[in-house]
């Protein structure tokens, strides 16, 4: 378990729970879910005296569910927020830019059925996926997420984690290390003033972890569809393909379930009473603002996950679609190359007929004739079919 004491200049790590309030700033209680199991008589103690009112069971449930969709709830005295992570992934820095690289997802064993959340049972792939030959596992199949919990008092931010929570070490590390420094000047960055606006700053940080992802899933889509169109080759990995579709449905609800939760704080945030002086107001609307800005990343990975669902159904429509052009072609040239020896097995017909007196069967020269008759037919038939183009085939045009 960590205590930090954020102060709007700096946080300084506290030994033990706080046993009175804050004089200015608030505290960050965090812990993992074994630790809130292990001293939860500590933690409703401190939160009864410090923040008016201990946690009830249900919300003590939800914070130590590992399975539990992203929600929110409330109560008169604080605020329950759950909201569901990638299992691996790097935070952007903290002042909230998103130039944070792209996430390694690794493969779990395999998910809760029923959470929201990605189940995963294919092992990472060996390979690179340019080798389309072989079989990959999807990356959308690998796919996990994990809750992180929040309970926000006016003075105490209690956040649950899971055991090796990147969330937690990420914001740690940099509320306790100060303002960042570049080129040997300091650069602000502004501590959180209140226990709301670092709940949503690690939030943020969560989500734009989806945002880098959509560049993995986008790769893996784009893999698919060159592998679905490729001409000469013929596609049998549907089983896969079925994978990433069911993935990217249960991605879409993970997303659902996190954008109703922040959809509902930020209604409970509007009905907050108002601030009276200019400087609560004005954190009041950054409050707000980083809501929406929550709420539209949000959105924004929902609407990836939507066209990427498109694209790979428009790539499997475009596959059977290729498949039935490429089988008309091979018709209408087997049915043309059928049609051009026709006449020639009409004329071996009528000369293969056990008839004494046939034109040209005596004859020295008849079989002569027969072939250049053949000949010809063939050379005007083939001709004919060329100027109709029945013998080209619609790749070559």
């Amino acid at each position: 378990m960590r205590v930090l004491h954020i102060s709007p200049l700096y946080a300084q790590p506290v030994d033990g729970l706080p046993t009175q309030a804050a004089t200015t700033g608030f505290y960050w209680v965090s812990c993992t879910r074994s630790e809130l199991e292990a001293q939860l008589p500590a933690i409703q103690a401190m939160l009864a005296r410090l923040g008016g009112s201990a946690l009830v069971d249900l919300h003590v449930s939800d914070l130590l569910n590992p399975a539990i969709p992203s929600n929110y709830d409330y109560t008169s005295v604080y605020d329950v927020l759950v909201f569901r992570r990638l299992a691996n992934a790097h935070l952007p820095p903290l002042n909230g830019s998103h130039a944070s690289p792209a996430p390694a997802v690794a493969a779990p064993p395999a998910l809760a059925a029923g959470t929201g959340s990605a189940a995963s049972s294919a092992p990472p792939p060996s390979h690179s996926l340019a080798h389309s030959g072989q079989r990959e596992a999807p990356v959308l199949q690998r796919v996990e997420t994990q809750p992180v919990g929040f309970a926000l008092y006016d003075q105490i931010l209690l956040s649950v984690h899971p055991d090796g929570c990147f969330v937690l070490e990420n914001f740690w590390q940099r509320l306790i290390s100060g303002p960042a420094k570049t080129d040997g000047r300091q650069v602000s960055s502004k501590m959180p003033v209140e226990p709301a606006d670092l709940m949503l700053r690690m939030v943020n940080g969560m989500v734009d972890g989806y945002l880098d992802l959509r560049r993995t899933l986008t790769r893996q889509i784009d893999h698919w569809q060159m592998a679905l169109l490729k001409p000469n080759k013929r596609f049998s990995n549907w089983a896969s393909v079925l994978d990433v579709r069911l993935a990217l449905h249960q991605l879409d609800e993970i997303c659902e379930d996190q954008r109703a939760a922040v959809q509902d704080w930020t209604e409970a945030l509007e009905g907050w009473p108002p601030e009276h002086t200019p400087a609560r107001q004005h954190e009041r609307e950054l409050l707000r603002v980083r809501s929406r800005d929550v709420l539209e990343h949000i959105e924004r990975v929902t609407h990836h996950i939507h066209r990427m669902e498109q694209s790979a159904e428009t790539a499997v429509q475009m596959h059977f679609s290729a498949q039935s052009n490429r089988a008309n072609d091979i018709m209408r040239t087997l049915t043309t190359v059928t049609a051009i020896f026709l006449p020639l097995n009409l004329i071996a017909g009528i000369f293969g007929m056990n008839f004494e007196f046939i034109p040209f069967v005596h004859k020295k020269d008849g079989f002569i004739w027969a072939l250049v008759a053949m000949v010809i037919i063939t050379v005007v038939l083939v001709a004919y079919f060329w100027r109709r183009r029945y013998l080209e085939s619609e790749e070559a045009e």
